[in-house]
């Protein structure tokens, strides 16, 4: 007999969400930046193990939105919450518990959802740190298991996947075939390995107000040609995402071709622009246009 179940990866912004993600798979899908708030959509992911079949939904960090992109944010991850077998709660050894995260233990009290604390980078965190957070977290809500990890480092995954278990559900068919590992199309995922790079090439102001949308996505034979728009917000970021003689837009086309190649197989030809919308995640209509859009 077949399992399989549904698990959301939810906790504040910039725990380690979308690296645990990537851990848990041993492959890259969901992008990862030192910066909060990167993950803007849920995200799918699929491992298929043995006899079980996994499904991880990475979803944006849980926060107070402050425009139209933050409210689609929100809305997705706890929409995520609300469909799942089981939730892994990433949290960092920490001094206390945030509003959010008082917030969003209640939600699961209130539903009922089973729920596995995870302290995630406890490579740079000490023991006694670790401990603390543990006893504070698990007085506060009644969590099915607590497992320490470094999403990073690879460790406490294993540990994971058997607590997991009892949340798995038999069935006679997997919902997706046993080689896939997400749900997402080729050309969203290239728009993210974009925007990673913007991400990390940037300074604090830009990337939250940048958008990547893929305009043209041609396969062929032994290449795949990609023409993607990066818009931002004013006309001075735009000059500073291309910087002199176009050297910073260059840089970012260099890195996300390297991975799309890693991830794609074959060569990847990109050709990047740089476009201003003005306060675009202020307005419903533009955060609809560039893809955010509710299943």
């Amino acid at each position: 007999m077949k399992k399989t179940g549904f698990i959301a990866i939810v906790g504040k912004p910039n725990v380690g969400k979308s690296t645990l993600l990537n851990t848990l798979l041993g492959e890259k899908i969901a992008i990862v930046s030192d910066k909060p708030q990167t993950t803007r959509n849920r995200i799918t992911g699929i491992l298929t193990r043995d006899d079980t079949q996994y499904v991880f939904l990475d979803t944006p960090g849980m926060h107070n939105p402050k425009n139209k992109l933050g409210d689609y944010m929100m809305r997705a991850a706890n929409d995520a919450i609300a469909d799942v077998d089981v939730v892994l709660y990433v949290v960092e050894a920490n001094k206390h518990i945030s509003p959010t995260e008082e917030e969003l233990m209640d939600k699961l009290s209130r539903g009922a959802i089973p729920s596995i604390l995870i302290i995630n980078k406890i490579d740079i965190a000490d023991g006694e740190k670790v401990g603390e957070t543990i006893r504070r977290f698990t007085e506060r809500h009644d969590f099915n298991a607590v497992i320490p990890v470094s999403a990073m480092k690879g460790k406490g995954i294993d540990a994971i996947f058997e607590e997991l278990q009892p949340f798995m559900n038999e069935t006679d068919a997997w919902y997706f075939p046993e080689d896939s590992i997400t749900d997402q199309p080729e050309r969203q995922i290239a728009a993210e390995i974009i925007r990673e790079k913007i991400l990390r090439l940037t300074n604090d102001e830009i990337p939250h107000g940048t958008a990547v949308v893929i305009e043209a996505f041609e396969e062929k034979k032994d290449m795949v040609s990609i023409r993607a728009e990066i818009f931002c917000e004013k006309e001075s970021h735009k000059g500073i995402l291309i910087g002199k003689n176009g050297a910073a837009l260059k840089r970012i086309g260099t890195y996300a071709r390297e991975d799309l190649e890693a991830f794609l197989g074959v060569k990847v030809y990109l050709n990047l622009w740089v476009k201003v919308k003005e306060n675009w995640r202020d307005s419903a209509a533009q955060v609809t246009n560039f893809g955010f859009v509710d299943d």
